[in-house]
């Protein structure tokens, strides 16, 4: 991926995988199951690569989901369908507890409304 190797080349991170595989084990059994991370940065931040009109709930649950399997906290949608940048920002937090997209906070609000 072009944005890895630019984000090597300026030194952010020699650490940063693209294409990452999220692996899933389920009482000790390795589910292999499809999940591909675009960009691991730090080892910390999950970063999504879009390109689409709008972005849908369902990118943000994407997202989630990879954030929830992987255990780490932050993760950034980037859109790249907009006419500038920062339009097409998205950050996504696991288990922040005021966030209307961490996981405890999404079921808790569906359950009361």
């Amino acid at each position: 991926m072009r944005l890895a190797w630019r984000l090597n080349c300026a030194s952010l991170d020699s650490k940063s995988n693209s294409n990452s595989h999220c692996r899933l084990f389920i009482k000790d059994v390795k589910l292999d199951c499809g999940y591909r991370l675009d960009l691991v940065v730090e080892d910390s931040v999950i970063l999504e690569i879009k390109a689409v009109q709008e972005l849908a709930p369902i990118h943000d649950a994407q997202l989630l989901s990879y954030l929830r399997l992987s255990g780490k906290r932050v993760g950034l949608i980037i859109n790249f369908h907009v006419r500038v940048l920062k339009d097409g920002l998205k950050r996504v937090v696991n288990e922040f507890p005021d966030s209307a997209f961490s996981a405890p906070s999404a079921v808790k609000k569906e359950l009361q409304g």
